[in-house]
């Protein structure tokens, strides 16, 4: 027999809320709530803008529950940002998503609660299990497909991303500015979470898909997959552009983890002289190539995409430091003037080596510093190999 007692009082002594988004599941909204009943009365339930009988559904419980409602349909994100608010201001300080559709079952419950007195400060996500015959085969896809960008977007292998059945931790996201009002929001603050340290665990959970004749969805194929896939790609040019590189100088900064970071980078023994040569190579040619400002975001993009060795690409593409920008100009106008014929500027190693100099013969760098960039990785390249190669047979010698 189900202990209700016992439940709530771990529900006020964890400060734990259910938060119940709805829009327009007025069949299911009533048997949902009351299924949360056997486990507490922390209950909060956003009305999105219902056109059906939601509101009459809420009203009779409105001794029982807290309840937000507005007039005109939002978006899921948009709700439960409107939750999140209202569980703060009521002192709770996480609040668990459950579906109104009856997808989730309150069963489940006590495992959000066991999990997050194991992890105080995650994420936790229930769940489903998506090999199921009764899944759509949209949902088996965007499961898919979410599950693999959030894994692009932070580096984390969750199962099951898109689960609406969630635990939240509402202080730690409390100051968070989110963007999106509709589904793609519970994406965003997992990915945001992320990339902030929040820990993103999960429980398993049951599911129920109603029959296809019955089943009620309100999410739009072609528009919400739009909506998405959008916030992907901003997430993927975010995540490479600067996230990575964010984490990266921390971890450099940090005196213990620069250690490990050498040992699985710089001195990593799983990389060969070949891997190695070639992110010096690579390093060099970013940092010569002329995309000034983005020269080290895009040398530390190709390290991460074909899986090179990114500290000694880092190390290699700050050749460009201000010592040497005058060196590399001077170079780059020497090379240029091959492809320039008797346009060419001749010009001399000296103070009169500045940027304008650049900006008033600019074909003749770009041809120039394209020509140095590819010269001088290969060189370095080479020389690395050859380097690496001596070492490693002096080491043996010596041993």
């Amino acid at each position: 027999m189900l202990n209700t007692n016992s439940y709530q009082e771990k529900f006020d002594a964890l400060q734990v809320c259910v938060l119940i988004p709805t829009y327009n599941n007025a069949a299911t909204l009533s048997r949902v709530i009351e299924e949360v009943f056997a486990y507490t009365n922390n209950i909060i339930v956003v009305n999105d803008g219902s056109t059906d009988s939601t509101r009459e559904i809420i009203d009779t419980f409105s001794l029982r529950i807290e309840s937000i409602s507005y007039q005109h349909n939002r978006g899921k994100g948009w709700a439960l940002r409107k939750g999140f608010k209202m569980a703060l201001l009521k002192g709770y300080q996480y609040a668990i998503t459950i579906d109104s559709d009856g997808q989730h079952f309150a069963k489940d419950l006590p495992l959000f609660l066991e999990k997050i007195q194991q992890v105080p400060d995650a994420i936790i996500i229930g769940s489903r299990n998506m090999n199921q015959e009764s899944v759509p085969g949209k949902s088996s896809f965007g499961h898919k497909f979410s599950n693999f960008w959030f894994k692009v977007e932070t580096g984390i292998s969750a199962p099951d991303t898109q689960s609406g059945y969630r635990l939240y931790p509402l202080l730690l996201l409390q100051d968070f500015r989110f963007i999106t009002r509709k589904y793609e929001f519970e994406i965003e603050v997992l990915v945001r979470a992320a990339w902030k340290g929040i820990l993103i665990e999960s429980v398993p959970i049951s599911v129920y898909y109603a029959p296809k004749e019955i089943r009620i969805s309100h999410f739009r194929p072609f528009r919400d997959f739009t909506r998405i896939s959008v916030l992907n790609t901003v997430f993927v040019i975010l995540t490479f552009l600067y996230i990575r590189p964010r984490n990266f100088f921390r971890a450099f900064g940090d005196k213990k983890k620069r250690r490990q970071l050498l040992d699985d980078h710089l001195f990593n023994p799983h990389h060969t002289d070949e891997l190695k040569a070639v992110s010096i190579a690579v390093g060099i040619l970013m940092g010569i190539l002329p995309i000034w400002g983005f020269q080290l975001a895009t040398a530390i993009f190709l390290s991460i995409v074909l899986k090179l060795n990114k500290a000694l690409v880092i190390v290699a593409a700050n050749i460009s430091i201000p010592p040497m920008i005058p060196l590399i100009i001077f170079l780059s106008y020497k090379m240029g003037s091959f492809w320039m014929g008797p346009r060419a500027l001749n010009i001399t190693f000296d103070r009169n080596i500045t940027l304008q100099a650049v900006y008033d013969n600019l074909q003749q760098y770009i041809y120039g510093s394209i020509t140095l960039a590819v010269v001088a990785s290969v060189l370095f390249g080479l020389i690395s190999y050859g380097l690496l190669k001596i070492c490693k047979r002096n080491a043996s010698v010596v041993a």
